[in-house]
């Protein structure tokens, strides 16, 4: 039996509905963009720049490098007394900039920020940038792309300075009182104590000491519960130095 045109108009009309449909109900590659390299916008990209050119006019050995956000920038600032304490005496360089998440510090290494730097010991704490909300109040980000950011962040360290050991921090908790992007950095840091092998990777986390009974961070330590003030940096300090003074006494690998 032959087929007419209107057998195949007919077929036409019922497939081509249910195909198109299926297409458009077809899920969405997720991509995550906290392991793509970009660099920054706006009045930012001065400090940026400005760590970079830090790096590349003071290549050599170092003690210690710090890696990270704004928390990190601020020994510069409501930390300065507390670094020239703890770090005045030891060669150091600081390559935090406010408001960094993972792939901006991968697009800094891509530009060379740890070319010609050779650290005992890198100290890194970021993705509490990541963690934000959208305008809309959707999440940017999962709490499996935040991981996979500092996961990121922490492998290209291996690869670019293999001599180098990494004190990995926990990500500072955040926010007045319990709230779910709290929790949700709480998450990511149980994943990321995964990466210490106790070779390499060292991980460390402190955060319970910002933290009051009733779960509230006090303005005493953080006054907009994110960013430390002096006493916030003397408990940072005071926590990590018996770990760095024992990676420090052991050099290179």
């Amino acid at each position: 039996m032959k087929l007419t045109t209107n057998c195949f108009t007919l077929i036409a009309a019922v497939w081509l509905p249910f195909s198109a449909s299926a297409q458009t109900n077809a899920p969405e590659t997720h991509i995550n963009v906290a392991i793509i390299p970009v660099p920054r916008t706006g009045s930012i990209t001065g400090r940026q720049a400005l760590v970079l050119q830090r790096a590349k006019e003071n290549p050599g050995n170092y003690d210690i490098e710090f890696i990270g956000d704004s928390i990190t920038q601020g020994w510069e600032s409501r930390g300065t007394n507390v670094w020239n304490k703890y770090y005045g005496k030891r060669k150091v360089i600081n390559m935090g900039v406010s408001g960094d998440r993972t792939e901006h510090v991968l697009w800094r290494f891509e530009q060379g920020q740890l070319d010609g730097i050779k650290a005992k010991v890198a100290v890194v704490m970021i993705g509490t940038n990541n963690s934000g909300k959208n305008k809309d109040g959707t999440d940017t980000y999962t709490d499996g792309d935040i991981l996979e950011g500092v996961t990121a962040v922490v492998q290209q360290i291996r690869v670019r300075q293999p001599g180098t050991k990494i004190l990995l921090l926990g990500i500072f908790p955040r926010g007045k009182a319990f709230s779910p992007q709290r929790g949700r950095l709480l998450e990511v840091n149980q994943a990321l104590a995964k990466l210490d092998d106790g070779k390499h990777i060292f991980y460390l986390d402190f955060g319970s000491q910002f933290i009051a009974n009733d779960g509230s961070i006090s303005k005493d330590i953080m006054p907009d519960a994110l960013h430390p003030n002096e006493a916030g940096y003397i408990i940072w300090a005071n926590a990590m130095e018996p770990k760095l003074k024992q990676l420090l006494r052991t050099g290179w690998f």
